[in-house]
C-alpha cells in the first residue's frame, strides 16, 4: 500500500510540474497586451453623412485593459480652426456634428494612451496619429449618386516612446527649446558631441538626416510644414535621446 502510495504521489508531483511548465509561456505571453501603434488604425464609421462625423479607432478592441484606453481627439478645418475636440476613455468611437463643407478636408488628429498595456519590448502604448478626411462622391450601377466621409492616407500610427526602433538610452540628456517651435530648434547634449540626428515627420517619413560633430546645433525646419515631427539625436557613444516636437 505504501509503495501504492508513494507512486501516486510522483505521479501527482509530474503533472503538477507539467501544468506549471505548460503554463509559464502562456503567462509570459499574456503580458504583451496591445498590438504595436502601425497596426492600427482609424476608419469612418457608418452613418455618417454631410453634416455629422462617426471616427472607429481599431486601438480599442484591440488593447488590454480597455477601461484605461485614453483617445484624444483634435479635428480642424482646411485653415487649422478646430472643428471639434475630446477625450474619450474606453469607446473606439468619436461621434459629432459639424458645419464643414463637402467640397473641404478635414485634419484629424488623436494621441491613444495606455499606461497598462505593454508592447513586446515593454513599453505603454504612446501612439500619435494624423490623416485626412474628404467627401467621396460615385454613382450606384442604378444610375444613383452616393457620397461618405473617407480617409485620404489611411495613416497607421507612429510610436511616440520608439519612432525609429532605436533603443532609448536613459544615460544621456539632451535640451531641445523652443518647442512648440517656428521653425528654429537648438539642441544640446549634456554630454559629448551630437554626432547625427533623424527627423520623421508625423507618418513616419525621414525628412532630414546629418552628421555634424558638435556640441551644439540650430535646427532649420522654417520651410516645413506645421504639425509634429519626431526628432532622434545621437552622441559619439551611440546614444540616442528622442522626442516630440511641434512646428506651428
Amino acid at each position: 500500500m505504501n509503495q501504492i502510495t508513494v507512486k501516486m504521489k510522483n505521479i501527482l508531483l509530474k503533472i503538477i510540474v507539467l501544468v506549471i511548465a505548460i503554463s509559464f509561456p502562456l503567462i509570459s505571453i499574456a503580458q504583451i497586451t496591445c498590438l504595436p501603434c502601425d497596426q492600427l488604425g482609424m476608419s469612418v464609421n457608418v452613418g455618417s453623412d454631410t453634416t455629422s462625423l462617426s471616427i472607429y479607432h481599431s486601438g480599442q478592441y484591440l488593447t488590454h485593459p480597455q477601461p484605461y484606453n485614453v483617445f484624444s481627439w483634435h479635428f480642424t478645418d482646411k485653415f487649422g480652426n478646430t472643428i471639434f475636440q475630446d477625450t474619450i476613455v474606453n469607446n473606439a468611437f468619436c461621434n459629432f456634428s459639424h458645419t464643414v463643407p463637402i467640397h473641404d478636408t478635414m485634419n484629424v488628429i488623436v494621441y491613444f494612451t495606455n499606461d497598462s498595456a505593454f508592447l513586446a519590448n515593454g513599453n505603454p502604448i504612446n501612439c500619435y496619429f494624423e490623416d485626412q478626411i474628404y467627401w467621396e462622391t460615385g454613382v450606384y450601377p442604378s444610375g444613383t449618386p452616393w457620397g461618405r466621409w473617407e480617409f485620404i492616407h489611411g495613416n497607421v500610427g507612429v510610436d511616440l516612446n520608439n519612432p525609429s526602433g532605436i533603443n532609448e538610452s536613459t544615460q544621456t540628456k539632451c535640451t531641445v527649446y523652443p518647442n512648440p517651435t517656428n521653425g528654429l530648434i537648438n539642441i544640446s547634449l549634456d554630454k559629448g558631441q551630437i554626432l547625427n540626428f533623424e527627423l520623421y515627420n508625423s507618418v513616419g517619413k525621414l525628412v532630414k538626416k546629418k552628421e555634424v560633430n558638435l556640441d551644439s546645433l540650430t535646427l532649420n525646419i522654417l520651410d516645413f510644414p506645421s504639425g509634429i515631427y519626431l526628432l532622434n539625436v545621437f552622441n559619439q557613444q551611440n546614444e540616442v535621446f528622442h522626442t516630440r516636437i511641434s512646428k506651428e
